[in-house]
């Protein structure tokens, strides 16, 4: 019986023989027998059948067989970090919770990011909302905000939720369209939930088009409370800001960047911390009482709401960082289990009843995907404080627990033995519900969650007008993908009570009549505009952004030089992009490496673009669409262009205008890198693309 060839030294290049691999650690079975041959199965004859007898390939293909766990209904797709929270202003005024109450006091964090509608297999730019799930590990137990990049949500009540997603998933009957909105189904659904229009004039916004990860703000959503020391609670509401400004692409761009790498958002991520260039957010909270709460025209309590910046001003009191990517994806990113029910004594929650919802659905979930109760001793979700309860055995059981009372009341320390944990006056209380409206039980929908279209009003009148022409632009393209007309008549009827001029803008968009306007369930009123919910009104620091330079045989390697130190002293990353990968040779004779081949790294994925050429290589150039595609996209796209004099032929090829954001690089690299983080906005009606 031959099993493998005894002459290592006659194996053929690649075909993985020992001699291939370089030495490590012996290889070993699940439960520790050392593998002799990890390459060949066990046959009878070096041309007969397999054997079952060969454990070591029934292992390994058992184990392979079950090695992926049923994905998340929804934010399947996502990635995730470690890092740490630092409490900046303590507030034991507010909140007895532990990991408030010193200044400079931190605790482990493991954050993820994710998108809501598409599968794991899907891609990381869609217009979608993006889940921002935050883990806290305090002495006091795992304390997990759940919440996204936007502060509300589509509906106000937990039993509409499957609805929703079923609706916002592809169609049943068909299996598509993935990762998107624009279809029948959740756009039928929409039209007849009023309440979904604030949601929607967020998810048609640049909201939904994140840049980054690590530029994008996060939200609790809903009001919870902060309780102190003395029982008092407060009506609290989270959000994270992060610390390199809001930033989004435009609709065009994102598509382009999905085809160009569909990981774009998890390896900008995974990028900025193998850089040591960590991410960071500052926790803000909105605190107020209920004389606050009983005098606003909307309920605190419904998550289709938000409380104005301006009536409640956010009071930064910590800030998270993310400095280390997981070790494993699976093991810990796709493992990793939220639940909004994990607080600490200090936070309670609000009667939110989508909240309320939550509390039992994210629970629940986790036996589904992770096989098991023990899914807390998974070492991504276990506590970092002492764990001690009675709740024994159940499948995947890793603890031993000792000794002999399983069960609460014991007395077993009457014989001498441990009689195991007792509940603690320092233990969570849940506070005296003083947001119920009523005792009495009933299956109604408060008078309080009525007004449907103010807040929709407010949030669209606070944008740019560029920004509003960017949901106009939003709505008729999803509205254009719905084959039923009258889903598109319904919609467009809501938003006459948001905006008439929005309306008739969408209405003469889709090529249809104005409809006349549904009665809305209560009259919507004009609350003044806040700054706060407009990206555009706000600047962004330049640092964490990308420059891309296209470089030539014959560059002149002075002028790389200067834009790479400009930036990255601003604190910008570069990469050099070439025809060819290999690199180029500049005018003085010397190499410059390349990290990205030209038809593999388009513009859409840097925030500006460089070209620094050659006479000769611009006209070579000007003959490859790759390079075309690049100087046009990047002026489509409203980014600053900076360039050599050689490279006006392709400039021009590209059809590539001047402006106050195309730069003549002979007068420096700073005008240039000045403008990484913002784009030229009165360019956008000149080359009229899809936003």
């Amino acid at each position: 019986m031959a099993t493998k060839a005894k002459d290592d030294s006659a194996l053929p290049q690649g075909s993985g023989g020992e001699t291939q691999q370089r030495v490590g650690p012996a290889l070993t079975t699940n439960h520790g027998m050392p593998i002799s041959d990890n390459q060949n199965s066990l046959k009878a004859g070096a041309r007969g059948p397999t054997l079952l007898e060969d454990f070591v390939l029934r292992e390994k293909i058992f184990h392979f067989d079950h090695e992926r766990i049923p994905e998340r209904i929804v934010h399947a797709r996502g990635t995730g970090a470690h890092g740490y929270f630092e409490c900046t202003d303590p507030i034991p005024e507010l909140t007895r919770a532990s990991l408030f109450q010193k200044k400079g006091a931190q605790v482990p964090a493991f954050v993820r990011f994710s998108t809501v509608a598409g599968s794991k297999g899907s891609k990381d730019t869609p217009r979608d909302v993006r889940g921002f799930a935050v883990k806290l590990y305090t002495d006091e137990g795992n304390w997990d905000l759940v919440g996204n990049n936007i502060p509300v949500f589509f509906i106000q009540d937990a039993i509409k939720f499957p609805d929703l997603v079923h609706a916002v998933k592809p169609e049943a009957d068909r299996g598509f369209p993935q990762a998107a909105t624009a279809h029948d189904t959740f756009w039928d659904f929409i039209g007849l939930m009023p309440e979904s229009m604030h949601m929607i004039m967020w998810a048609m916004s640049d909201r939904t088009l994140p840049r980054s990860f690590r530029m994008m703000e996060g939200f609790g959503v809903h009001t919870f409370r902060l309780v102190n020391a003395e029982g008092k609670s407060t009506m609290v509401k989270f959000h994270w800001k992060p610390k390199l400004g809001i930033q989004s692409t435009l609709w065009d761009e994102a598509v382009k960047i999905s085809g160009a790498d569909p990981d774009y958002q998890r390896r900008d991520l995974y990028d900025a911390i193998t850089s040591g260039n960590f991410p960071e957010w500052n926790l803000g909270i909105q605190v107020f009482d209920e004389e606050f709460a009983a005098r606003q025209p909307y309920d605190v309590l419904d998550a289709t709401k938000i409380i104005p910046e301006e009536d409640v001003p956010v009071r930064i009191i910590g800030r998270l960082v993310l400095d280390r990517y997981p070790d494993n994806f699976f093991a810990e990113t796709e493992q990793v289990a939220f639940l909004p029910q994990n607080v600490v004594p200090g936070i309670d929650f609000s009667a939110d009843p989508l909240l309320q919802g939550r509390l039992f659905s994210y629970l629940d979930t986790q036996k589904s995907r992770l096989g098991t109760t023990n899914f807390h001793q998974i070492p991504v979700n276990a506590p970092k404080c002492p764990m001690r309860n009675f709740q024994r055995d159940g499948m995947m059981q890793t603890d031993v627990p000792k000794g002999r009372a399983n069960y609460e009341p014991n007395s077993l320390d009457m014989a001498n033995e441990d009689p195991g944990p007792r509940a603690t006056d320092q233990g969570f209380v849940t506070v005296a519900r003083l947001d119920e409206a009523t005792e009495a039980k009933c299956r109604v929908r408060s008078e309080t969650f009525a007004d449907h279209f103010s807040q929709a009003r407010l949030f669209y009148a606070s944008q740019t007008p560029t920004e509003q022409g960017h949901i106009v632009a939003a709505l008729v393209f999803e509205l254009s993908k719905v084959t039923l007309p009258h889903v598109r008549l319904r919609v467009v009827a809501q938003l006459r009570n948001v905006d008439e001029d929005l309306a008739r803008r969408v209405a003469d968009g889709l090529g249809m009549p104005l409809p006349e306007a549904l009665p809305p369930a209560k009259a919507p009123v004009d609350m003044p505009p806040s700054d706060a919910l407009s990206i555009l009104k706000h600047a962004a620091p330049v640092t964490g952004r990308a420059l891309g330079i296209l470089v030539t045989d014959g560059a002149d390697g002075q002028i790389i030089s200067d834009i790479r130190k400009s930036a990255e002293e601003a604190g910008a990353t570069v990469r050099i992009i070439a025809p060819k990968v290999g690199g180029v040779i500049l005018a003085d004779g010397k190499h410059q490496p390349a990290d990205e081949k030209l038809d593999g790294a388009p513009s859409v994925l840097f925030d500006a673009v460089a070209l620094v050429l050659s006479d000769d290589g611009a006209a070579q150039l000007t003959g490859e669409k790759a390079a075309i595609d690049f100087c046009s996209d990047a002026f489509a796209h409203l980014k600053a262009i900076g360039h050599t004099a050689a490279a006006k032929p392709l400039l021009d090829k590209a059809g590539v205008q001047k402006d106050g954001f195309v730069l003549d690089l002979a007068k420096g690299a700073r005008p240039l890198v000045e403008k990484l983080s913002s784009r030229e906005w009165t360019r956008e009606p000149k080359v009229k693309l899809p936003l």
